[in-house]
């Protein structure tokens, strides 16, 4: 894996992953000077969690026509400007023109009991799949989306090593069901400045677990999944997909290795191999599943970057499809939104055997 790093006129950097073709000519886009919008944190009083605060992402680029996609190659003869020099690339990663964090955000202090704000310094990042724009991870290929595993890792410990960042999020928004406002294969990476709350509710029932019986809890929860194989959807000898015992949404699906490993940088060769399959074939199910492309939010969860050693860290990647059903969204209501409590309305066994049966089955 050959890496080339570029700064913008903007003072934005993009990485070129080069695998087999020499990496593209660098042609400087997005001459725009990065604006001063308001890029901040403010604390939830009532929760004890932080709100970002970025007025830059009320401007980004809404659904544009193919044409004028922001992701897809420019045309250096002249045409339509966008991230994306060249066609010439395998995966471009980019610092995101509308950031939800900034490392050059300003300084913001307000200690106030009520109405704290602190500096949203961190960076967002924009991961570019492929120059087609109808690709997917169904459809890149089995080799591309294996190399796209190794820019995850390398993405994940580069940013890890940063002194602003506790934590590392890689995620993936598919289709306009979820809200994407670009529909070119893409995801992203934020590097948060502090454990977002869902992963520090997981560290806390990890805690609790091992105090209990000195184990991993997902290593207990893989462990139970072989045994009972109802929920499981495919696996291999390394890795598993399932749908969770208590799945918030119908056709949520987990992806896991067997063995105990914290995060990218734990998985051997080998074990990067099991997991780039496993992961195309959980959406390929989705999309022959009903036969169009199911949406889904994507996220991957892993290691704190603060190098403490946690005994309940386990990488794990969650998939949450919006659909219930071919033709019935799964909506999130008063109870789901205004008490925090998910309410399903399949059960999970019946929907892991219909993405077991789909193909392709293994």
């Amino acid at each position: 894996m050959k890496k080339t790093r570029h700064v913008r006129a903007d003072g934005r950097y993009v990485y070129w992953y080069s695998f087999a073709a020499p990496p593209p000519a660098i042609l400087d886009v997005r001459e725009q000077a990065r604006g001063d919008e308001q890029v901040e944190l403010r604390w939830n009083a009532l929760l004890g969690e932080h709100v970002i605060v970025s007025t830059a992402r009320q401007g980004r680029t809404f659904l544009p026509p193919v044409e004028h996609c922001p992701l897809c190659p420019t045309d250096a003869g002249g045409g339509f400007v966008t991230e994306i020099p060249s066609a010439d690339f395998e995966f471009a990663v980019f610092e995101n023109r509308f950031p939800s964090f900034r490392p050059d955000a300003p300084a913001v202090v307000d200690d106030s009991p009520l109405e704290r704000r602190a500096r949203a310094a961190g960076v967002c990042e924009v991961v570019v799949y492929s120059p087609m724009h109808d690709a997917s991870l169904a459809t890149i290929g089995a080799a591309a989306v294996r190399r796209l595993v190794d820019v995850w890792a390398d993405r994940y410990a580069e940013l890890a090593a940063r002194p602003d960042v506790a934590y590392v999020f890689i995620f993936e928004n598919r289709g306009k069901e979820i809200g994407v406002t670009l529909t070119h294969p893409h995801g992203q990476i934020y590097a948060f400045p502090f454990v977002p709350p869902r992963v520090e509710q997981e560290h806390r029932a990890a805690a609790e677990h091992h105090a209990r019986t000195g184990r991993c809890l997902l290593c207990d929860v893989t462990q139970a999944e072989l045994a009972h194989r109802e929920r499981i959807i495919a696996e291999d000898e390394n890795f598993i997909a399932y749908v969770p015992f208590a799945a918030r949404v119908p056709y949520e699906v987990h992806v896991a290795p067997v063995m105990h490993r914290p995060s990218l940088a734990e998985l051997s060769r080998g074990q990067r191999d099991r997991f780039a399959r496993l992961l195309r074939v959980v959406q390929e199910k989705y999309d022959n599943l009903w036969g169009f492309p199911m949406p889904y939010t994507m996220s991957m969860h892993q290691k704190v970057a603060d190098g403490l050693a946690r005994p309940g860290e386990h990488l794990h990647v969650e998939f949450m499809p919006p659909y219930r059903a071919a033709d019935k969204l799964k909506y999130l209501a008063g109870v789901e939104t205004g008490a925090g409590t998910f309410i399903n309305d399949t059960a999970p066994e019946e929907k892991a055997r219909e993405l077991r049966e789909a193909s392709p089955r293994t």
